[in-house]
C-alpha cells in the first residue's frame, strides 16, 4: 500500500494529471490558465467535502472486528477502478477527466484514512514516531522507483518524438502503470496486517455506530489536547494539502514545461525520503511536536519564497524545501503524535474525525488559493495568502504537550 497509493499521489495528483494532462485537455476547450487552475482547486475541494462527511460514519462502523481491511479494500477498489477510467475519456472531455479524478481521488484518500487508522495495530506508542516517518520515507521510494521514472521516461520520449506516440497517448500508459502499482503494492497489506485493537460485533451494528459517534461528538471537548490539536491540524494541515496538490498547476502557469516539472517531481520523491526517516529520528530525540514547528516553519518560507518565484531554478529551490518536510516532517508526526491520543479500540472513529480537520482544511485551502488566483489572474498571491494558515496553526499548537509527556495523562475513555 505505501508504494501504491504514494505512486497515486505523485502521478496523478501531482506530477502528471494536473499539469500535463489535465491542463492540455482543459486548453484544447479553450479553458485560459487560471480559469482551470481554479475548477481543480473546487474539484479538490468537492471530494475533499465529501469524504469529511462520510470519513466518521465508515470509521465508526470499521471499529467492529474484521471490517477495517473491508473498508479499506473498497476504497482502494474504488481509487483503482476511477484511475482506470480515465485511460478512456475521450480527448478534450476536461469536465468528465474531473469527475472521474474526483472518484479517483476519493478512492485514494478514503483508503488512507483506514491505512493511517492501522498505524496502532502495527507498532506501539513509543515507536509510532519512527514508524510512521519510515512508512512514509518508504513510499517516496517506493513511488518514485520505478513507476514514476518508467512514467517520465515514457513521456518525455513521446515528447521528443523518439517513441512513437503523443504525449495525451504516454500519460495514458503513465495511468495504467500506476493501477499495475497500486495493486501490486496492496498485497502485503492485504496478506499480513490484521486488526488487532477493535470492538466486538453487536446487535443492530449501524444503529451502535451511530450512537457511539454522537457521543464522541457530545463529548469532544472532554478530550482537551486533541481538541487543540485537531484546531492546530486544521490550519497547518490546510497549507500542507494546498501546496502539494496545486503545484504543478502552479508552476505550470509561470511557465515551466512539463519536462521540468517531472525532473523537479522526481528529485523532490528521491529528496524527501531520507528526510523523513530523519524526522522520526529527530523526533524520538526531542519531540514530534517540537519538530512539527520545524516543518511548519519550513513552509512559511515556502509560502514567501513561491510569492517571488520566477523561474526555473526559484521552483527547483521551492520543491526542495517542500521535500524536506512534507512526509516525514509534517504528515507522519502528525500522524503518530494523533495515534497516541486517541483510544486504539476506536481507532477508525477517531482517525475519522482526523480526516474531518484534514480533509475541511483541504476545502477551504484550494478555495481560497483558486479564488484569489481568479479573482487576481496572479497565482503567487493564492500561495502567498496560505502564510497565514500555517501561522495560525502554529500558535495553536503551543498550547497541546509534547509527545513526550502524552501518555497517561490525555488517553481518552469512551463509555
Amino acid at each position: 500500500m505505501i508504494g501504491g497509493s504514494s505512486a497515486f499521489s505523485v502521478i496523478i495528483t501531482t506530477a502528471i494529471f494536473p499539469p500535463i494532462y489535465y491542463k492540455a485537455q482543459a486548453t484544447e476547450a479553450g479553458i485560459t490558465g487560471a480559469n482551470s487552475t481554479a475548477y481543480l482547486g473546487y474539484t479538490i475541494a468537492i471530494f475533499t467535502f465529501i469524504l469529511a462527511m462520510i470519513g466518521p460514519i465508515l470509521g465508526t462502523i470499521a471499529d467492529y472486528e474484521g471490517l477495517k481491511k473491508r473498508f479499506f479494500i473498497s476504497f482502494m477498489g474504488l481509487g483503482i477502478f476511477s484511475t482506470f477510467a480515465l485511460v478512456f475519456v475521450p480527448e478534450g472531455q476536461w469536465l468528465l477527466l474531473l469527475i472521474f479524478y474526483t472518484l479517483a481521488s476519493l478512492g485514494s484518500t478514503g483508503a488512507n484514512v483506514f491505512y493511517d487508522a492501522f498505524l496502532v495495530d502495527v507498532t506501539n506508542d513509543k515507536k509510532m514516531n519512527s514508524v510512521s516517518a519510515r512508512g512514509f520515507g518508504l513510499g517516496y521510494i517506493g513511488s518514485a522507483i520505478p513507476p514514476f521514472v518508467i512514467s517520465i521516461a515514457i513521456i518525455l520520449l513521446a515528447q521528443q518524438d523518439i517513441l512513437p506516440i503523443s504525449s495525451i497517448t504516454a500519460s495514458k500508459i503513465a495511468f495504467l502503470i500506476t493501477c499495475s502499482w497500486w495493486v501490486a503494492f496492496s498485497i502485503p497489506i492485504l496478506k499480513n496486517v490484521k486488526q488487532k485493537h477493535f470492538i466486538q460485533r453487536e446487535p443492530h451494528p449501524i444503529a451502535q455506530s451511530f450512537k457511539r459517534l454522537f457521543y464522541t461528538i457530545r463529548h469532544i471537548r472532554e478530550y482537551k489536547y486533541l481538541s487543540i490539536f485537531l484546531l492546530a491540524y486544521f490550519f497547518y494541515i490546510d497549507g500542507v494539502g494546498t501546496i502539494i496538490s496545486m503545484s504543478t498547476a502552479y508552476g505550470t502557469d509561470i511557465g515551466l514545461s512539463a519536462t521540468v516539472l517531472l525532473v523537479v517531481l522526481l528529485v523532490t520523491q528521491v529528496v524527501a525520503a531520507p528526510f523523513a526517516i530523519i524526522y522520526g529520528k529527530l523526533a524520538n530525540r526531542f519531540s514530534a511536536k517540537s519538530m512539527l514547528y520545524v516543518g511548519i516553519f519550513i513552509y512559511m518560507i515556502v509560502c514567501i519564497y513561491g510569492y517571488f518565484l520566477e523561474s526555473a531554478l526559484d521552483f527547483w529551490i521551492l520543491a526542495m524545501l517542500v521535500a524536506s518536510s512534507q512526509g516525514g516532517g509534517i504528515q507522519a508526526l502528525s500522524r503518530s503524535y494523533f495515534a497516541k491520543l486517541i483510544p486504539k479500540q476506536n481507532a477508525n472513529e477517531f482517525f475519522g474525525f482526523y480526516n474531518i480537520f484534514g480533509k475541511f482544511a483541504s476545502i477551504t485551502g484550494p478555495i481560497l488559493l483558486g479564488a484569489t488566483t481568479q479573482i487576481t489572474g496572479k497565482s503567487n498571491l493564492g500561495i502567498l495568502s496560505l502564510l497565514l494558515l500555517f501561522l495560525i496553526g502554529m500558535i495553536i499548537l503551543y498550547f497541546v504537550p509534547s509527545d513526550k509527556k502524552i501518555e497517561g495523562i490525555t488517553k481518552p475513555i469512551l463509555n
